[in-house]
């Protein structure tokens, strides 16, 4: 019997030791996450564009697909990859995530000079006009290019609660990143289905509801929908520029060159003086010119060089 009771307390024990660990994970994956708030405010702006033009029956099937990619590219490739390189290879880092901010630049410049009528974009070859595009191939491409987006916003967003985790073992480690991971994906995507179904929640409120207010706020939820989704995709491109800009310019201090981290800081202070509020607008304003120059540098390589060597290279996914 008292060896029973020692057992039972040893269990005891050791479930008290794994409850304590389970809400250490939670607690630092919650602190952790609130550090990368910016970049998931980012992937939720971004994503909404790229169900546009679908029609309603399809819209959450292509976010549950973006979803499952970010998952995948989370839990998947960034997860183990970040831990090996935290600890075994951190100098990668750096120049890694400047790649990818790169390509964030890239893709909002893109759209930028798009807009002004100074270009077509990468997705504009001779031959493409051509090609069927069906809604199966445009929504294959759709939701490739979103996970491909998301995988850079992605990496920034687990590097940065990386970094905010305290030290401790891998295993700790890697259970309070994958936390974060599972916590930020289902809040981010949750976030962009509820945004696009709005307007059919809308059109249900204005057709069925049942007293007059409740149908009045129904028919302005449509109206104010499309407009609503308008602005995502702006502040989306927006955000590809700002944190692709915020990614080059703290890459390049981490790698030795601290001067145009320093420029941009400086003028933030200068102008927002001493509201911590407007001192991050500020640096977010200059992250995004900056990230726009950087595009606008890229564009010839990305549409000239690198494009046409990748449809060659693997043309079925372009």
């Amino acid at each position: 019997m008292s060896g029973l009771l020692a057992l039972l307390d040893d269990v005891a024990g050791i479930a008290k030791v794994a409850a304590a660990s389970v809400d250490d994970v939670i607690g630092q994956a919650a602190k952790a996450g609130s550090k990368a708030a910016g970049a998931v405010i980012d992937d939720a702006a971004v994503t909404p564009k790229y169900v546009h033009g679908f029609s309603a029956d399809r819209e959450l099937p292509i976010i549950w697909r973006i979803a499952k990619g970010s998952f995948k590219n989370k839990l998947v490739f960034l997860l183990p990859v970040g831990l090996i390189l935290a600890n075994f290879a951190p100098w990668a880092i750096p120049p890694l995530l400047m790649l990818g901010g790169s390509y964030l630049c890239f893709e909002g410049a893109e759209k930028v000079a798009h807009v002004l009528g100074l270009g077509h974009g990468h997705e504009d070859y001779e031959g493409k006009s051509e090609e069927v595009q069906d809604p199966a191939h445009l929504e294959e491409q759709k939701a490739q290019g979103a996970i491909k987006t998301d995988f850079i916003l992605s990496a920034e967003i687990m590097t940065i609660a990386l970094a905010a985790i305290p030290q401790s073992n891998f295993w700790m480690e890697a259970a309070t990143l994958a936390t974060v991971a599972v916590m930020i994906t289902v809040a981010v995507y949750g976030s962009v289905a509820l945004i696009v179904k709005a307007d059919d929640a809308g059109m249900a409120l204005a057709a069925r509801g049942g007293i007059g207010p409740i149908r009045a706020l129904g028919r302005g939820i449509v109206k104010v929908m499309p407009g609503f989704l308008k602005l995502l995709t702006i502040v989306g491109t927006a955000a590809m520029l700002w944190v692709g800009g915020e990614i080059i310019v703290h890459g390049l201090a981490q790698m030795g060159w601290h001067t145009p981290e320093e420029i941009v800081y400086g003028i933030a202070k200068s102008v927002g003086g001493a509201s911590d509020v407007a001192v991050w607008g500020v640096k977010a304003a200059l992250h995004g010119v900056l990230g726009l120059a950087w595009g606008f540098v890229l564009i010839p390589i990305g549409e000239k060089v690198i494009t046409p060597i990748w449809r060659a290279v693997a043309p079925k996914a372009i």
